[in-house]
């Protein structure tokens, strides 16, 4: 087990490093930075001394070391645009990045999971034979196209809710939440269902396929030759056995969210980690850009390992996996 640690943490620890090249080149390649944080009155004198106190003066392995080290500090520089340190700003987005999420999350379980167990229960009914036609558009339909029909048909037609905003947020100590007052609970339905439509309809394909495989199982055939109600084989039988991948999909596919977020937050105008990132993208800001792609790998890489750490735990088999 101790091999089987070292090997994956080890994996975990040379992607962030490549991870890492790749958000320093973006330093490297894309202009001097110096340029971009002086006004035009800065003498060369001026642009000198910046540039020793940024590092830029050093050779480029020395820089690349020099980055990791301060990435692995959660240190990445200061915005050019506003002047501010980045993790200050990052961290004052992640509770709304972070909030979306989850809401998003739990939606695609609750809504996700009846629906997967109705189409494989009643399966070549009419209305199951519907849902599954219905889940081919959650699944082929862009993220923004979903969130500007939501937009345009809950917000500005119906005007159930707003189309764009957090609404009111609370502050409990350095997080921020809209799920303590009216607005920010009305603001956050539209982006949560867009982004989750997508989970929703794959953790439903999910179950049924789940729920199908276990109905033609031999335990549950016994059940039912022995007279076991309907309702007890499907639901605390066939329905347990399906909730082990759905919780692992769910788990593995939380940093697979955020990513996706950024496109919700751009449409629904969200202030969280997504939107910030197209606004340094917009604005040359490259150490944001750098330390956005970090923090984002460094999540799916967390969750990754996790995930391949439990399933080691769980069946013994996978320790003598040799790679």
């Amino acid at each position: 087990m101790l091999a089987f640690l070292i090997k994956r943490i080890g994996s975990a620890i040379l992607v962030m490093l490549a991870v890492a090249f790749l958000a320093f080149l973006i330093f490297a390649v894309a202009g001097d930075p110096v340029e971009m944080m002086v006004n035009e009155q800065a003498t060369q004198a001026d642009r000198d001394a910046l540039r020793e106190r940024l590092g830029l003066d050093q050779p480029f392995l020395v820089q690349y070391f020099t980055f990791v080290i301060n990435a692995a500090q959660g240190e990445f520089g200061i915005s050019y645009q506003t002047q501010r340190d980045v993790m200050s700003l990052i961290a004052s987005r992640l509770p709304a990045t972070l909030e979306l999420v989850f809401i998003a999350s739990m939606l695609s379980l609750i809504v996700g999971i009846p629906l997967g167990v109705i189409t494989a229960i009643h399966r070549g009914k009419w209305f199951s034979e519907g849902l599954q036609f219905l889940s081919i558009f959650g699944v082929s339909l862009p993220s923004f196209v979903i969130a500007i029909l939501l937009i345009l048909v809950f917000s500005v037609w119906l005007g159930w809710a707003p189309g764009f905003g957090r609404g009111e947020t609370v502050a409990l100590g350095w997080w921020t939440t809209g799920l303590l007052t009216p607005s920010g609970r009305n603001a956050i339905i539209l982006p949560a269902i867009a982004l989750a439509l997508y989970e929703i309809t794959l953790v439903m394909r999910i179950v049924r396929a789940e729920m199908l495989e276990v109905l033609r199982s031999d335990f549950v055939k016994f059940a039912r030759a022995r007279g076991v109600p309907r309702r007890i084989i499907h639901y605390r039988h066939a329905l347990r056995n399906c909730l082990m991948p759905v919780a692992t999909l769910t788990a593995m596919n939380f940093g697979t969210l955020i990513a996706f977020a950024l496109v919700t937050e751009t449409v629904f105008q969200w202030p969280g980690m997504g939107l910030l990132f197209i606004q340094a993208v917009l604005n040359l800001d490259f150490p944001i850009m750098a330390a956005y792609l970090v923090i984002i790998s460094a999540i799916f890489v967390t969750l990754n390992t996790l995930v391949d750490i439990i399933y080691a735990v769980i069946d013994p088999r996978l320790r003598q996996e040799k790679v």
